[in-house]
């Protein structure tokens, strides 16, 4: 069912033409099956037999309507009717179809789907404003949430683990506005993010031994550069017999290790009460004995605790954070930390980021859909005037486009010996650090010459 979904997705983004016949057909069969069937029966089978004699009213209303229509179509408006009674309504076919990453629904007659990093536009759309909003509401009641006029925000996790953000009127002024960045069951690792591009093997054999060597790392970047992506990646690394405790505000890591407790931050009810935030999380992880703790992204107040827990003996802890490059990533968790309310001197705060934090690692997606480590950066103490020094390990360096505008460029070894060496000697990787570094910068130097 999955694969005729895709391929009529695929269909009805490219031929306007044919997706007006669906539509029209579609909205007339809605009506018709509304007044033939049975209700109250409907609902008392499993979605598979309900399918099964929707599939029947559909191929008995095409004959009767004698409409141009192939099987697969049928079959599709069958499936689409079933999602509108019980499902996501028009928007089931794309959360099937694995080539999309992200749905973002501005209004109820434009959907946008992005694949391979790109958005376009489809042609599929909801019959009108009162279809998106019942479609809206069922989605955040299924996940125990509430929308309406009164709540018009709601921000969740559906049921297989892709994100859902909802606004309706009279927050938004377009009509009911969804996003919803999808889950994939299937973790991808640093081999397979090489063999897109994103790094080389070189960065590839520098994080391992960065993870493996209990390095603090914090992945920085741009909404959909990949941050939670490559933080996944490079948590598979973590030694299984570590126990490891994270903290998410929507449960998107794939941990494969034995050890693993997972909690999740709640919002507050419909009184304002029951609120667990990343914070308390945060909290309550450090009394539960963790070898290493990974949260999912820091935004706030709860930095300052990551901070700490990173300074007293937490060693190969991982987030994210929202940033622009190596260096504002930490300038940005300098503002989080005062979010905490303690009022610490500047250089305090500095020096609590520089003994926590070992490796930045910054995530873009290019103008050309692709995603790659364009920096990673060693943090190595306090310089003289009292600012976080920095030293680049990695860094991506554009140096042009293809004719079909595909960036090109180098990635780009800074310096032969990076200061977390000290580090790997204790896992017995340094030796193995220092050749890969020494030939990476002295490739180079060749590119640069």
């Amino acid at each position: 069912m999955a694969t005729v979904a895709n391929t009529q997705a695929d269909k009805l983004a490219e031929a306007p033409e044919e997706s007006i016949l669906l539509n029209s057909f579609r909205k007339d069969a809605y009506e018709a099956l509304f007044s033939r069937i049975n209700l109250v029966s409907a609902f008392e089978m499993t979605p598979e037999e309900l399918l099964g004699e929707v599939e029947n009213f559909v191929f008995d209303y095409t004959d009767e309507r004698r409409a141009p229509l192939t099987r697969s179509e049928q079959q599709l408006v069958a499936r689409e009717l079933v999602d509108d009674m019980i499902g996501f309504g028009p928007i089931g076919v794309l959360l099937e179809d694995d080539a999309i990453t992200e749905i973002v629904i501005n209004r109820c007659d434009q959907i946008y789907v992005e694949r391979k990093g790109f958005l376009e536009l489809t042609h599929i759309k909801f019959r009108d404003e009162a279809h998106l909003t019942q479609i809206a509401q069922r989605i955040a009641h299924r996940v125990g949430r509430h929308v309406d006029t009164f709540s018009p925000l709601c921000d969740a996790r559906l049921a297989d683990g892709s994100r859902v953000n909802i606004v309706i009127p009279p927050v938004a002024l377009n009509g009911t506005s969804i996003s919803i960045r999808k889950f994939f069951k299937k973790s991808v690792g640093l081999d397979a993010l090489t063999g897109y591009g994103s790094l080389t093997q070189d960065m590839h054999r520098v994080l391992r031994i960065a993870a493996i060597s209990s390095l603090n790392i914090i992945i920085s970047g741009g909404t959909g550069s990949g941050k939670t992506t490559m933080l996944n990646a490079l948590s598979q690394l973590i030694d299984p017999r570590d126990r490891i405790v994270t903290c998410e505000d929507s449960a998107e890591l794939k941990l494969q290790q034995p050890h693993v407790v997972r909690l999740e931050s709640r919002p507050p009810n419909t009184e304002g009460k029951g609120e667990v935030t990343i914070r308390d999380l945060v909290k309550n992880a450090l009394r539960m004995r963790p070898d290493r703790m990974v949260i999912g992204e820091v935004r706030g107040a709860e930095c300052l605790d990551m901070l700490q827990a990173m300074n007293t003996g937490h060693d190969g802890s991982m987030s994210t954070i929202h940033a622009n490059s190596a260096k504002e990533a930490l300038v940005r968790m300098e503002n989080m930390v005062a979010m905490a309310g303690f009022n610490l001197p500047n250089e305090v705060v500095r020096m609590q980021i520089a003994g926590a934090v070992n490796l930045v690692v910054q995530t873009e997606r290019l103008h050309d859909g692709s995603r790659k480590i364009t920096e990673i950066t060693e943090v190595i103490g306090i310089d003289d005037r009292g600012d976080i020094h920095c030293q680049d390990i990695f860094k991506f360096v554009p140096t042009g486009e293809t004719p079909d505008h595909r960036v090109v460029g180098d990635f780009r070894a800074m310096t032969d010996s990076p200061s977390f060496v000290q580090k790997a000697i204790a896992y017995g990787l340094d030796e193995e650090l220092l050749s890969i570094m020494k030939s990476a910068f002295e490739k180079s130097e060749r590119l640069g010459t």
